[in-house]
């Protein structure tokens, strides 16, 4: 049911609530209450709530284009080493088009990134068939061709599916670590 919202437009969080207990209300006779939370109120579970550095969620973009669109990617003059990351990547599965969804980390050093063009870059996968490894691979490649980083890390950590922890990093540091294994509350 919740994956029939791909690509759905919400004015508001209450928006979707008010949709969702509409739509199980009308499927059975019983009151029906919804609540739901924000990534940011989960700060007390014992589970890291979501990646170190900015995130770019809450930009103000228009996103209607729903195929890798790297032509999104561009720079500022300003000179910048920073972390950013947004819980809007996904993907579908290139075997079963299941959709995956995923949170992604892009640590570099260069050339400003517009971050509305990185956030509308990031959702134009949305119809993407690519697996984990390839989309967090194509992301990579993209950023250091078309923004061309002095450093580059792109860290995928994806929604569990069948069981299964698919966590994809791809840097250019010639030594990394993406430090100690942990799990984000999306996950």
């Amino acid at each position: 049911y919740f994956n029939s919202f791909n690509n759905s437009k919400f004015t508001s969080v209450n928006h979707v609530v008010t949709t969702i207990k509409k739509d199980i209300s009308s499927s059975i006779e019983a009151v029906v209450e919804v609540n739901m939370y924000l990534l940011d109120e989960l700060k007390t579970l014992e589970i890291q709530s979501n990646f170190n550095g900015e995130c770019i969620d809450g930009l103000d973009v228009t996103c209607d284009i729903y195929h890798v669109h790297p032509n999104f990617l561009q720079t500022h003059d300003d000179w910048v080493e920073e972390t950013l990351y947004s819980n809007l990547l996904k993907s579908n599965c290139l075997i079963t088009s299941q959709p995956d969804w995923a949170s992604v980390q892009i640590c570099y050093k260069g050339k400003k990134i517009d971050r509305q063009g990185l956030l509308k870059y990031i959702v134009s996968f949305r119809n993407h068939n690519e697996f984990h490894e390839q989309c967090i691979e194509r992301i990579f490649i993209d950023i250091m061709q078309y923004c061309q980083p002095e450093m580059l890390s792109v860290y995928g950590r994806y929604t569990r599916r069948g069981g299964i922890d698919i966590n994809p990093y791809r840097t250019s540091k010639k030594t990394s670590s993406v430090g100690k294994n942990f799990r984000l509350v999306r996950q």
